[in-house]
């Protein structure tokens, strides 16, 4: 759908354009010109001869045949002006910064449904209404300011709202981050983020375009589509940052009185962003600095050091780093020593490496050295120099700057006096490197790339799972939620292990059942959804008389239509549960039981069919994850065990979207293995 003329225009009409460099119109001409696009410019206004030098049509029909028309008048007037580029002046790509459209009201709805139809009857190109235009090296099609730097090495930008991609323009450009190209989809009526990511990896080559994209998405109307290209990108060597905003419901409110965005729930962006790749962020300057760090060398580790001449902010990078899980290793031995014995008395090298205050370019360069020739455990390196406004810095960047030419270790520069040594970052920055000014935001965003799995794999494996068997179970039950023995039915097809179980009405099956099973055993009523809300289970049952008087008692309850007897099991309670989500389809959760779930909320997501990469990802990502491991000298779980219950629940779902809530809750842990202890199932057809 993207076509040369909207990437490479060779001819550009201004409908709209004027004298006036205040109004979007005028703004476009100027930054047209002052970005000396090569190719024919054309304005059309209604009310002048000439337009900044050049010529000005009266009428859209004096214009001669044009590939690229940008729109820049009231809403009401775009159907007719655009229905007759498209058909008289051949135009085949439209960028529409006008607004007034399905962003505000059913009528302006119905406004842009007559330019799309004209658009797509023409064969052409559009990008928005209701944006702020496209940007590359080959023109500035745009009515905004600041016009950032292009280059070929640059990023790749995508935005869904044309405001906030100017203030993470504004962020980029402090840090000293280029572009190759700036989208602003706005409404997205026939081209959204998916359409830009699917043109990019359609025609991405790897010598010459970038393979950096940054994006904003305020609404995903199709994650199957943004997962494949976004993860095809990645695997050919793309990197991908993104914020999906309006995933909580005030967030969602803002975004649909913004551009019409529908939020998708914030599970669902979690589990389709870890399937594809894509590193997550949350703010204007995370994202930022993310794509910073995609500019640089490849990390191949986790362990970090930190050289610096101020403490203060060294530590507080070594903690951010440590909450990530990024190792600050400590340096010592004879190594450790001779590093020492090069640098002033009073610096300390057991990482952080402080040079101290007085230290000089040598001093870090040899700290450096050694951390890149020495240190074999270390992976990257940090780097913390700013100046107390006493001395100038340009032959310590200069040593910098020639170390990160040289090392195949990634170097970080973070150069915080952008105030008192402003000349020297703005010359460090000009020889192509980027600057992070705050090393917190570094730390955390760190984290947040080195903890991104891969992409998942595309090819679907059943691990065991009877699909005809589940098929012809499901098409025979009914809506809603399903008996225990119909549940048990499911889980067993695909071999999720059960705790035994009887369900009964009977008091002599569940005498003897618990005989069986030996006490104690747990009851529960069958029927009523939260069964623990009317006092439906009873634990550690020891005796015959104990078990008698929960049966009677439970049987009286209202809505109770059985009773399930268990054995009493001892063991780590785990989660696992899915739900179904419009247009993404199951969002599978696991996590520790208990108060992990319910209060610290300590669950990970990821979108069915997960392969075991992704689960194992999954289970390590979440911050109990030393409990699953076993510590303090308690005995961890069968991590091996709950990563095959959890592909093959994805499994399962993913043949299964009747399926639309499920909960394994508890899956219990015990020395014998793991067991789903109780659960439900609720279908809608």
């Amino acid at each position: 759908m993207i076509n040369r003329e909207l990437i490479n225009p060779q001819s550009i009409v201004v409908v709209g354009g004027s004298n006036n460099v205040h109004k979007p119109g005028g703004r476009t001409v100027r930054n047209l010109l002052d970005g000396k696009y090569k190719g024919d410019l054309y304005v059309v206004n209604a009310k002048e001869t000439e337009v900044q030098g050049l010529k000005s049509y009266r009428d859209v029909r004096d214009v001669p045949e044009t590939e690229l028309a940008i729109i820049s008048i009231p809403g009401p007037s775009c159907p007719e002006v655009i229905d007759i580029l498209a058909k008289e002046k051949k135009v085949k790509a439209f960028i529409v910064v006008s607004a007034g459209f399905g962003e505000e009201t059913k009528e302006g709805g119905l406004l842009e449904d007559q330019i799309l139809r004209s658009v797509n009857e023409a064969g052409a190109t559009m990008i928005g209404p209701n944006c702020i235009g496209v940007m590359n090296m080959n023109y500035h099609g745009v009515f905004t300011q600041p016009i950032p730097d292009f280059h070929p090495d640059g990023v790749d930008f995508v935005s869904s709202s044309g405001g906030t991609a100017l203030f993470i323009i504004e962020s980029a450009l402090t840090k000293g981050l280029r572009f190759s190209s700036v989208w602003t989809v706005g409404n997205s009526k026939q081209i959204g983020v998916e359409e830009v990511l699917e043109y990019m990896d359609h025609h991405f080559d790897p010598l010459l375009d970038s393979k950096i994209k940054m994006l904003y998405v305020e609404s995903i109307k199709n994650p199957d589509k943004l997962l494949f290209h976004a993860s095809s990108l990645i695997r050919k060597g793309c990197r991908i940052a993104a914020i999906k905003a309006g995933s909580t419901e005030s967030g969602k409110r803002a975004a649909s009185s913004h551009t019409g965005a529908i939020a998708s729930s914030d599970s669902a962006v979690e589990a389709l962003f870890r399937k594809a790749g894509i590193v997550r962020c949350f703010s204007r300057e995370e994202l930022t600095t993310v794509a910073c760090i995609f500019t640089l060398k490849e990390i191949k580790g986790k362990n970090c050091a930190i050289v610096t001449h101020a403490g203060g902010p060294a530590v507080m990078l070594a903690d951010a780093l440590s909450k990530g899980r990024v190792n600050v290793p400590n340096l010592e031995g004879e190594l450790a020593d001779e590093l020492k014995s090069k640098l002033y008395p009073g610096s300390a090298v057991g990482n952080p490496i402080d040079i101290i205050g007085t230290g000089t370019p040598e001093h870090l360069a040899t700290a450096i050295d050694y951390c890149e020739q020495k240190f074999d455990e270390i992976d990257l390196m940090m780097v913390i120099f700013g100046s107390p406004g006493l001395v100038k810095l340009y032959d310590t960047y200069e040593v910098l700057h020639k170390k990160m030419e040289e090392c195949k270790k990634p170097i970080f520069p973070v150069l915080p006096s952008i105030v008192t040594a402003g000349p020297e970052v703005r010359s460090f920055i000009k020889k192509g490197h980027v600057n992070f000014s705050d090393e917190v935001t570094l730390g955390a965003a760190l984290s947040r790339v080195i903890n991104t799995p891969k992409p998942a794999g595309l090819d679907i494996q059943l691990y065991g799972v009877n699909i005809p068997e589940i098929r012809r179970m499901l098409e025979s039950l009914p809506d809603g939620y399903q008996s225990p023995e119909d549940v048990r039915r499911i889980l067993k097809t695909a071999q999720i292990p059960l705790v035994e179980e009887l369900v009964t009405t009977q008091w002599e099956e569940a005498v003897t059942f618990a005989r069986k099973v030996k006490y104690p055993v747990v009851a529960k009523v069958v029927g009523p959804v939260h069964k623990s809300d009317i006092g439906g289970v009873a634990l550690n049952i020891r005796s015959e008389e104990h078990l008698m008087f929960e049966y009677e008692r439970m049987m009286k309850l209202p809505g109770v239509t059985a009773v399930m007897i268990q054995p009493m099991l001892k063991g780590r309670e785990l989660f696992l549960g899915a739900k179904y989500e419009d247009r993404f389809g199951h969002i599978v959760l696991c996590g520790l039981g208990g108060i992990f779930v319910e209060v610290l909320q300590d669950v990970s997501y990821g979108l069915a069919p997960l392969s075991y990469d992704e689960t194992f990802s999954m289970i390590r990502s979440l911050r109990g994850y030393p409990i699953i491991k076993g510590t303090r000298g308690q005995k961890g779980i069968d991590e091996q065990q709950y990563a095959d219950i959890i592909v093959r629940l994805s499994t399962l779902l993913r043949i299964s979207p009747e399926i639309k809530e499920i909960d394994i809750n508890p899956l219990l842990a015990t020395d014998r293995g793991l067991f789903a202890v109780d659960a439900r199932i609720r279908i809608e057809k």
